[in-house]
């Protein structure tokens, strides 16, 4: 049995960016599911709320006050909810790669993980001073959605990465 160890200190290396936007699109579309159901199934409220939350972040506070269906919401709430997914995740594929966390898909999982619950503590504690509508939002449901968001992400980017090896260059 080999033991073969890796050096994960920061080596300059590009993510693959197309693997990042899949990843990205696929753990905000996980992400969106987990949190609606969450919001209508065990907080008992409508997921009309959530989108709300999320527009308001570029309509303002006049999207909270939306009673009913607005296309201009819902437009606007998915707009940034996948733009931030695809954000984070590029920003989590460029750690991933550059410390080579990506050498193991458990490694990369676990660094997921932590990147997700960070996204969370930045969200609901440090933006949440600029967007207070989201401090009802907070809690163990949200945090667990990120934790999934970061998992998801970096499973997902480690599975579509095109190897520098199997390729015969670096990933563009």
């Amino acid at each position: 049995m080999e033991l073969h160890l890796e050096s994960h200190r920061y080596v300059r290396c590009r993510p693959d960016w197309r693997a990042a936007v899949v990843a990205g699109l696929i753990a905000g579309a996980v992400y969106m599911v987990l949190e609606l159901l969450t919001a209508r199934f065990l907080l008992y409220q409508g997921a009309w709320g959530t989108v709300k939350m999320v527009a308001a972040i570029i309509l303002g506070r006049e999207a909270l006050s939306a009673d009913a269906f607005n296309w201009t919401v819902v437009l606007s709430a998915g707009t940034v909810h996948f733009a931030l997914s695809i954000i984070l995740a590029a920003v989590l594929a460029m750690i991933l790669s550059s410390f080579r966390f990506d050498s193991s898909l458990w490694l990369a999982s676990v660094v997921g993980i932590v990147f997700g619950v960070v996204v969370y503590l930045v969200n609901f504690y440090l933006l949440g001073t600029y967007f207070n509508w989201f401090d009802e939002a907070r809690g163990w449901e949200s945090l667990f959605a990120h934790a999934l968001f970061g998992l998801v992400a970096a499973d997902v980017y480690c599975n579509l990465e095109r190897r520098r090896g199997e390729t015969g260059q670096q990933p563009a």
